[in-house]
């Protein structure tokens, strides 16, 4: 089987809900649409290495699906993203659109694979 796991990069998936309302559900997607995310917020989730994250919804579940380097700095990301006022500005703006998981007692908790295909015979 091959795989198509690297030594130097790795996938993080994170769940989060939205607010139940189709008006959150359009604002949130504009918001993640080219050219309205923050360039702050881009930079400094690269800078803290970040090489790609997408977002996938499904009603009011939100799915975030991060690879990142094995340089990944979750705790710099974090008290950077804790600091510069566009990304505070953005937090809050998100926030508002979005609530916790049942159960979560943070925000964007992470998942737990469960299967892998090439895990198989």
């Amino acid at each position: 089987m091959e795989s198509f796991a690297r030594a130097d990069v790795r996938r993080i998936v994170r769940v989060q809900d939205l607010t139940n309302n189709p008006e959150v559900f359009a604002a949130y997607e504009k918001a993640h649409s080219p050219g309205h995310t923050p360039a702050a917020v881009l930079e400094v989730q690269r800078r803290h290495g970040v090489l790609d994250l997408e977002i996938f919804r499904y009603a009011d579940r939100l799915v975030m699906i991060m690879t990142v380097s094995k340089d990944f700095d979750p705790v710099g990301l974090d008290r950077e993203s804790a600091i510069v006022p566009e990304l505070v500005e953005w937090h809050r703006r998100m926030g508002a659109l979005q609530r916790r998981p049942s159960g979560a007692d943070l925000d964007w908790p992470e998942a737990r694979q469960v299967f892998r295909q090439n895990d198989h015979p």
